[in-house]
């Protein structure tokens, strides 16, 4: 079916297609159900017919083909250039006297007007040239002149002109004539004085066509002394014609002189002079008027000439829509068209339709671009290859994907070679269709024809297929584009690198950056980092690390992690120590050695679980020169805590305090990872320690000591704890809280030892009061309040909320309520919290513990499309 995009007037404008009648007024779009993963063009209903039904695409592309359907000459001419583009020269020729042309000079120009490759145009004037019974005409030589004029080969067209009476097939043509003919062309008119000057020595003369190309390329090069001359020996041959007339008026228009051009078509128009060529001639003048921005005084002009009626109008009236539109005059270049079909019958040539087709599709007034095409089509006006992709990118604004993309498939049948704006409208629509393998063949050929359709199409195209996986699809397009010698955008390569190290192909992503390297194109900064990854990924840490000094000869930086990851993959490998101190050495020459190098490698080896190596490379720096700062302390003593070298680290610890004092970070330090390594006796002691000192220990230091001893069931010092917090004026934190109340929904134990630790100090306004009786509410020994607004305020005077409260709170409400649990899942997200695996898992579980099963399975739904997993005592309750 098709869908459309296009939108619908207060008064229905109607579609005429094969005769039916498809009223835009009952066009509704559907909006998507959910959204789509990107901005283009979404689907919309089909179109439906008053009274006759649904009308099929099939119906609208057949129609458009019958339209399309070029003459077979057409048809010809594209294969006579496939042939010269795809065949070497031998398999060419043989190939072109097979389809028996009918060579003739209006064959051979029609072929070359047709032409759009200059090497083909030039090697089919040559096997032309060499076929028996066929000999090339100065039309001929001239209209080969023009095209490399036009494609600025001037020195190829010299080279030409040089050899040309080495050719096979010069003697049948008029020898100075075509030469002088030739460099007038190449602008060298000069040159073509002097030879004419020669012919006219030994009695030679130009014939009208040759003069007339002489004439003209003089007023091009501005040569007007010698214009004048050679106006008046065309004049004395009585050579001079229509076509000597709008020369002349060209040239006045080039000089300014507007009002003499004027006077001379208005002298011609009375003495009868102006021929077929007068409409040309005022066209010229028109748009001279209008270049100037004197467009009231062109229309007046335009009128005068019609209202004589001393000459046919039809080409100033196309010259005047093109002006008026390229003036950004749309509404007025097409009121202008309609009042002169129905006044005058006028037909615009199929060039004046185009330009305002095209600009019509640019502001988007797509029921206008329909009605001209319907215009066009009833008039029985061939469409040339601009309308035809004009038709294209109608169709792709208006959303008609289907049409558009079986008329590309036909182009074939009627000659269509899509332009690169064509490509990229039919490209976007395909992939906000949905359609990325559509998009991908389209976009494929569009670069095998010569077409880059823009970085950014590209780019889209790309970033789908990688988003998809179609990883081999995204390889061929890339390979496609650079053989074409199209450069995609290092965004581009960037992704498809990453995309390709993600699937565990992280070689194929090094070769495509070797080649970059190659022609000088840098990789971000993010590139290299996915290749890093893909590479530890496979165990493959030995390149990682080449690239990881690669990364920085580029003039990016690492990060901490990066080196991290790279060196505790080293580890993995056999010989480790040994590529460990090739990658410092290597790292060390690349770059100034300093303490925060030392320290990458320091906390490598430490993650890595060698703190041997961490104090080979701290004692190596120091021997260098290089005093060890406050990070390489940290580091080296995290590198014997995270290895449980409680020993190592004592004294180490011990050693730094002999030599000066340590400051309140390294104590930190120590405190924090000896609870990380469940050593909470000796935390304690250097927690002491440090208070006797005279510093505070981190709010930190408190937290992990909580977190260590209520793991070891350790309450009473948990309480001192908490008191010798409040003492020295600190609140507890809402991790130290949510650990305490943790424990508390786990037994009634921290509870217990809270209330006979207060009862025995005869505490009874303590400010962690509040605190035992919440602990006490979610251990249940206290009356259970299921209020959770006053549950939730007694926590805030307590410590500050966070979303893990929140789900302790919810777990407390599944074992008694499921209904205020449910109604407290609403509440967090009102308060602007997103629910994480946790959330989800406590009210599913509830819900599954309560048996509320065929509720529990639609929150499980959900939590699956957020991508979270149920925990594993949760899946028990499921299967």
């Amino acid at each position: 079916m098709m869908r459309t995009k296009l939108s619908s007037a207060n008064t229905p404008r109607a579609f005429r297609v094969l005769g039916f009648s498809i009223s835009t007024s009952t066009v509704s779009p559907t909006p998507p159900a959910s959204p789509p993963h990107n901005h283009v063009l979404p689907r919309h209903n089909p179109i439906i017919l008053g009274g006759i039904g649904t009308l099929q695409a099939k119906d609208v592309v057949f129609s458009f083909k019958q339209w399309f359907k070029s003459p077979q000459n057409v048809l010809l001419m594209d294969r006579i250039f496939r042939i010269l583009a795809d065949l070497p020269p031998d398999d060419a020729d043989a190939a072109l006297a097979g389809l028996r042309l009918p060579l003739s000079e209006r064959f051979v120009l029609d072929v070359l007007a047709h032409g759009k490759d200059v090497l083909s145009c030039l090697k089919f004037f040559d096997w032309a040239g060499r076929q028996p019974g066929f000999h090339h005409t100065r039309a001929t030589f001239h209209a080969t002149f023009k095209i490399l004029a036009r494609a600025k080969l001037m020195s190829l067209m010299l080279d030409f002109l040089q050899n040309f009476t080495e050719l096979r097939y010069v003697h049948r043509v008029r020898f100075y004539d075509t030469l002088v003919m030739g460099y007038a062309v190449a602008g060298k008119p000069e040159i073509a004085l002097q030879l004419f000057a020669k012919m006219r020595f030994q009695g030679l003369d130009l014939d009208s066509f040759a003069y007339h190309v002489l004439l003209n390329a003089l007023l091009e090069e501005s040569c007007f002394d010698a214009f004048r001359v050679v106006v008046e020996q065309i004049r004395m041959r009585g050579l001079d014609n229509e076509i000597t007339h709008s020369i002349i008026v060209k040239k006045f228009c080039k000089q300014g002189q507007l009002d003499e051009a004027k006077a001379y078509v208005e002298q011609l128009a009375e003495n009868g002079r102006v021929g077929v060529s007068g409409g040309h001639m005022v066209g010229l003048i028109v748009d001279a008027l209008c270049k100037r921005k004197r467009f009231e005084e062109a229309g007046r002009w335009l009128e005068e000439f019609r209202v004589s009626g001393m000459v046919s109008l039809d080409q100033a009236y196309g010259v005047w829509i093109r002006d008026l539109v390229r003036a950004g005059r749309l509404d007025g270049a097409l009121e202008f068209l309609h009042s002169k079909k129905g006044s005058e019958r006028y037909v615009p040539m199929v060039s004046g339709y185009n330009i305002l087709i095209c600009r019509l599709l640019r502001e988007n007034r797509l029921e206008e671009v329909f009605d001209l095409l319907m215009e066009m089509k009833e008039d029985q006006i061939l469409p040339d290859k601009v309308t035809m992709n004009a038709v294209l990118c109608f169709f792709c604004k208006a959303g008609m994907v289907d049409v558009a993309l079986e008329l590309y498939k036909s182009r074939a049948e009627f000659g269509l070679s899509p332009n690169s704006m064509s490509y990229k409208y039919l490209i976007n629509t395909l992939y906000g269709d949905g359609s990325t393998d559509e998009a991908y063949h389209v976009l494929k050929h569009s670069l095998e024809q010569g077409h880059f359709p823009g970085k950014k199409t590209f780019s889209i195209i790309a970033d789908a297929l990688s988003r998809e996986g179609k990883l081999d699809k995204m390889k061929e397009l890339i390979l496609v584009a650079l053989d074409c010698n199209f450069m995609p955008s290092s965004s581009t390569y960037g992704k498809f690198i990453s995309a390709l190290c993600w699937a565990r192909k992280a070689d194929d992503g090094y070769l495509i950056q070797e080649g970059l390297n190659k022609i000088s194109k840098v990789a971000s900064k993010n590139t290299y980092f996915n290749m890093i990854c893909g590479f530890n990924l496979l165990n493959r840490a030995d390149i990682a690390a080449r690239l990881l000094i690669e990364l920085q000869e580029k003039g990016h930086t690492p990060s901490r992690s990066l080196f991290r990851t790279v060196i505790c993959r080293l580890f993995d490998m056999d010989n480790p120590e040994k590529r460990f101190l090739k990658l410092l050495e290597v790292q060390l020459s690349h770059q100034e050695p300093t303490c925060q190098v030392y320290n990458f490698f320091i906390e490598g080896a430490g993650h890595a679980k060698k703190p041997v190596i961490a104090r080979e490379v701290f004692e190596m720096m120091r021997r260098s020169g290089i005093m060890p700062n406050l990070s390489s302390e940290i580091l080296m003593l995290q590198s014997y805590l995270k290895n449980e070298r409680i020993f190592d680290a004592l004294n180490f610890f011990r050693d730094l305090q002999k030599r000066r004092k340590v400051g309140r970070k390294l104590c930190n330090t120590m405190v924090i990872g000896l609870c990380k390594a469940n050593r909470a006796d000796i935390a304690l002691e250097m927690l002491k320690e440090v208070k006797e000192n005279g510093r505070t220990p981190s709010l930190e230091c408190y937290e992990e000591l909580v977190k260590a001893l209520c793991t070891n069931r350790r309450y009473d010092v948990v309480v001192d704890l908490i008191d010798d917090l409040e003492r020295d004026g600190r609140h507890v934190s809402s991790f130290i809280g949510n650990t305490l109340l943790f424990h508390a929904l786990k037994s009634q134990e921290l509870f217990k030892t809270w209330f006979h630790t207060k009862d025995a100090c005869n505490e009874i306004s303590s400010p962690s009061l509040m605190l035992g009786q919440l602990i006490g509410e979610f251990s249940g020994r206290i009356g259970v309040n299921q209020d959770f607004n006053y549950l939730e305020e007694v926590i805030q005077q307590c410590f500050p909320l966070d979303l893990y409260t929140y789900n302790m709170l919810l777990r407390k409400l599944t074992m008694s309520d499921m209904d205020l649990a449910l109604e407290l899942f609403s509440r967090i997200r009102q308060k602007g919290y997103e629910p994480n695996r946790w959330t989800y898992d406590t009210l599913v579980h509830g819900l599954f513990k309560n048996g509320r099963t065929s509720e529990a399975n639609r929150w499980v739904e959900e939590m699956s499309r957020k991508g979270f997993e149920p925990t594993y005592t949760t899946k028990l309750l499921i299967y």
